[in-house]
Order: C-alpha cells, then structure tokens, then sequence
C-alpha cells in the first residue's frame, strides 16, 4: 500500500501526527473528506487507544470552495460538540493541521472519532459477495442483513436523538450507519446535517437519490441551500429499513437514474407502492408510513413515535423512555470483530445483537450514558433516566411521570468515562435554578430516608 494512496480525497502519510495521534492504514474516502485509523502515541489511563481521523480540507483549494468545506466541517464539529447520544458517533477532539510543507494538509480540519468496526455499506457487500459466491444462487436474488430488526431499531433511534435534539441528519444511507466492535450502530457523517430553524433547515444541495424523498429531488436551491424537514430523514429511514430486512431497495430499477423516476410515478400517483414480499408483516405498515409519497403524510409520524412501533416489532422491552437495545451480554460472538471475518462466521446463527435478555434489575438497568434516577433505595422501584441535561422533569419533552407525585430515593450517574462533561448536578426548580447538589461519575448515591430529595431538573457539568 502506498503512504499517500491517491484514491484518498485527502492525502495523509502513514505514521503522519497529528496531535497526540499517529495515523495509520486508509478506512474510507468521500467527496469532501478522507478517514484513517490512528493509535495513540501518548497513551493516557483514560482516553482512547484507537480513533479514527477525519481529515476534511478545509485549508486549501479555491476561496469557493473553501467556503463551502468549512461550512461542512463546521456543521459536523458543531453537531458532535453538543450532542454525544449512544446511537451517534462520537468526537473526542477536533485538531487544526498546521503544516505549510504539505499544502494539501495545511489549514484541514481533523475530526477525532469513535473507531468502528465497518459500516452497514460494507456490510451489505460482504453479504452480496457471499451470496454470489454460491453456485447456484440467482444473479438479483437479495439477502436481509442477519439481526436486522436490532440493527433497523437502532438506527431509528439514532434518528429519534438527533430530531428530539432539532437537527435534521440530511444523508441518511447504509454507508454513514457505522457498526461498532460490542456490536452496536451508529450514525455518522453529519457534514450534511442541519439545525432546524423552526420547522425547516437548510443544508446543502447534494443528495443520495436512492434515500431521497419525492420534494427534494426536484426542489429548488436557495441562497442558504435546500429547506428540509425531518420528515426527509423518515423517508430515507423508511428505504433503509426496506434494504436491511429484505436486502432489496423499495423502488424497482437497476440504477439510481431509474429508481429516481419510479420514485416520480409514485410521488405523482402513476404507480403504487410494491414493496417486496419478503418484508415481514409487522414491518409492513412501519415502512409503508415512511414512505409516504409527501411530507405532509409523513408529517404525522415523528421519529419517536416511530421509534415505539419499530421497538415493538424488534421484539424489544418498551422503556419509559427514549428506549435503546442493549448489546449482547457476556463473550460477544466475532460478528463484527473484523470485516474481513464476515465471509467466515455465521451471521444468521450470531446476528447483531440480542432480540431479547433477561430484565436487569437495581441500578443494572441504568445504560451506558444516562443518569437515572429511582423511586426506592439502591436503584430500587421506579426509574426515570436521561442521556442529557433537562430543563423540566415533568413539563420537559421527555417526561419523568412518576416525579409528579414522588421524590426519588436513589440515584446512578453512569455516564461516558473521558466525558468532559461527566458530572451532574442537580437543580430543586426547573431552567436550572437553585442548585444544591451534584453526583459524580459512576457514584451511586442513597438520597436521605425523609422523602427523598425535591429535583426538577439536572445539568450535566465537568465537575462537581
């Protein structure tokens, strides 16, 4: 392999550093960036030993096209400095190269990720690839990705997080759906991504046809670029789930250019809508609903309404909140330990996660990222949890029911080791007002026997 592989849209030598990070084999290129595994070359207790660097060329080029790399860069930093949700990728830093003897380097930015194990893009040839290699097997025949109703639940909860947020994704497809070592999915590249600004945002006009809605294929492009909904990124999810468990795309043509037109006939009322028989009955309306021909249909259907029927279907626990599956327990099988160890292990015995596992119980039911808080000691009783600061426990957009009436009685702070934010403190009136306490990083805490304490909203903080 070369040190400068010219397939790369950004050019970094192997063994390049940047920061604290040493960069290593090539993973992926796009239009407007490039990513490269990398280690640590100072090791610290806490931090990551490998990320993945996004390297977006944001220093060099023409003025205009300077303007709009920084626009992406800017997008994606903003959105991953302020939301860190277990189904999105997550930053730990983003870097500046300052190198003016590599033009092509000098002034990019440097995105410094979560390393996955490979994306759903990746996935999905592999599991073709297989499929051709059988003798026998028909040229057009589609192949549902193994563990696929765990898989398409986490992405809608991906989604869930991001519009429960105000943003709208803007790129939703197979390749920016990355699959971690535990086994678990994230959504990822949001250089398209876009704060909604009342009911609409602007993001830029580039699409992925295949995962674009019927208004936006034909739109018209202002000064601030297309204005889009959420409802964009139902449709979008509504093709993805389509793809993952029937291994086919819900429109009929054997490239994007016709695929786009039977879109059109659709959108006009000049074909139906035939989805494959191999999709499951229970997932047949859910996909249906997304798919709606306008955003006015759709409309009526918000990635956390979804979210509870796609949970459903999954065959997952409903929660009393925004609910998340949880990652097998125990010795993990190599589903996702390597790519190239797919063509190897059977994925329909594996799958992706588990469907169902025994109900946690006490503070075992807090996940990875929230703070929960119980009804009865020792994580006992009821449970309300958030992954993030909240105005208003019991007039918020996630609502703690029971906080009406009860006091909580304990408490579990299991939030990201290497946060920044990791702390959490605790407020008696809503907006954040009277502070009087704060539980660290993974402490549990009993609160005092007399009724509990009065909290109406929390904050997560670098320290208390």
């Amino acid at each position: 392999m070369s040190d400068e592989p010219s397939s790369h849209a950004v050019q970094v030598p192997r063994g390049y550093r940047v920061g604290a990070w040493e960069v290593g084999e090539p993973i992926a290129s796009g239009a407007f960036g490039s990513v490269y595994a990398a280690r640590c070359a100072e090791p610290t207790e806490s931090g990551p030993a490998e990320v993945a660097l996004k390297f977006l060329p944001t220093g060099t080029r023409t003025p205009r096209q300077l303007g709009h790399l920084r626009e992406l860069a800017e997008r994606e930093t903003e959105l991953l400095r302020r939301l860190q949700r277990p189904r999105l990728i997550r930053m730990y830093e983003a870097l500046t190269v300052d190198d003016p003897d590599r033009p092509g380097l000098d002034g990019a930015t440097v995105l410094v990720l979560e390393r996955a194990e490979g994306s759903l893009d990746q996935l999905l040839d592999q599991l073709s690839a297989r499929l051709r290699s059988r003798r026998g097997a028909p040229a057009d025949h589609a192949v549902a990705v193994p563990g696929g109703p765990s898989l398409v639940a986490q992405i809608c909860e991906g989604v869930a997080h991001l519009h429960h947020a105000g943003w709208v994704h803007g790129d939703l497809k197979p390749a920016n759906v990355l699959l971690m070592a535990d086994g678990s999915a994230r959504l990822a590249d949001f250089n398209m991504a876009a704060e909604l600004d009342g009911t609409h945002a602007y993001s830029p006009a580039f699409t992925t046809s295949d995962y674009t809605p019927p208004e936006l294929l034909w739109a018209e492009v202002g000064e601030r670029g297309h204005q889009t909904r959420p409802t964009a990124d139902i449709w979008a999810f509504g093709i993805l789930a389509h793809l993952v468990l029937t291994g086919s795309l819900p429109f009929p043509g054997t490239n994007p250019t016709a695929r786009r037109e039977s879109v059109q006939r659709y959108a006009k009322g000049r074909d139906e809508l035939r989805l494959s028989p191999e999709l499951p009955d229970v997932w047949r309306q859910i996909v249906t609903d997304c798919l709606a021909p306008t955003h006015a249909e759709r409309a009526t259907h918000t990635a956390q309404s979804l979210l509870r029927r796609v949970e459903a279907a999954a065959g997952a626990a409903r929660s009393p909140r925004l609910p998340r599956l949880k990652p097998r327990r125990g010795p993990h099988p190599a589903v996702l330990g390597t790519l190239a160890a797919l063509a190897a292990v059977s994925l329909a015995a594996a799958g992706l996660l588990a469907l169902r596992e025994p109900a946690p119980q006490g503070y075992a039911r807090c996940d990875q990222g929230d703070v929960c808080f119980f009804t009865k000691r020792d994580g006992q009783g009821e449970m309300c949890a958030w992954y993030e600061r909240d105005h208003d426990w019991i007039g918020g957009v996630i609502v703690c029911d029971w906080a009406k009436t009860t006091r909580p009685r304990s408490a579990f702070n299991n939030g990201y080791v290497g946060d920044p934010h990791h702390d959490v403190q605790l407020f008696r009136e809503a907006d954040w007002k009277e502070p009087f306490g704060c539980i660290q990083e993974l402490q549990k805490v009993n609160f005092p026997d007399r009724g509990g304490l009065v909290i109406r909203s929390h904050e997560w903080v670098r320290s208390c």
